[in-house]
């Protein structure tokens, strides 16, 4: 399956892709965020539409996981002790930094996945909370968006449709790449 071909499938789908783009942006998102700006640069989603679903699924995610650690607290991880201890390392750096956190957390890979759960843990007021939350949302959002369709941009000017593949394989190059530089990232920031 070649890059067209994908495209040609969201393009058929494309009021359920967005809908798939909203759910991975509550659970996941950057990969999907980036291919989706991608496939907005080609016309096969709208930048407007791509935009607004990473982020309110961003958004939405990642008060679900407050509202899950604000809820059950560290009780519900009694079984992991290794993740419990994690956490509560997590919750005392936010409740010392808790006005930047929520506007850095969605970048680094896998941190987002855990840092919604510690902001519930943590002293942080909902109303700053949400009120973070949505502007992060927001500026993550088009950032992540922007950089792929910047990319499908890039990469529209240099290759013709006869290297398709040479497209897809950059493609997975940069995703890559993204994602290698989120897990420097997380290391970088587990030893501060």
């Amino acid at each position: 399956m070649d890059l067209a071909h994908i495209l040609d499938l969201v393009r058929q789908h494309g009021e359920a892709v967005y809908a798939f783009v909203f759910a991975y942006g509550a659970s996941h998102g950057m990969l999907m965020a980036l291919f989706a700006g991608f496939a907005a640069q080609t016309g096969a989603l709208d930048i407007g539409k791509v935009i607004m679903a990473c982020w309110a699924g961003s958004c939405v995610g990642d008060v679900v996981r407050f509202w899950v650690g604000r809820r059950y607290g560290v009780t519900w991880l009694r079984p992991f002790p290794r993740i419990e201890s994690g956490l509560q390392k997590a919750v005392r750096l936010i409740d010392r930094h808790y006005l930047w956190l929520p506007l850095i957390h969605r970048y680094p890979n896998g941190i987002r996945s855990v840092a919604g759960f510690a902001f519930g843990m943590s002293r942080m007021p909902w109303v700053i909370f949400l009120a973070l939350n949505f502007v992060s949302a927001g500026l993550w959002a088009i950032t992540i968006v922007s950089i792929g369709y910047a990319f499908g941009h890039l990469s529209e000017k240099t290759m013709n449709d006869s290297a398709s593949n040479f497209g897809l394989a950059m493609l997975v190059i940069f995703l890559g790449l993204a994602w290698l530089l989120g897990k420097r990232l997380d290391r970088a920031l587990e030893r501060s």
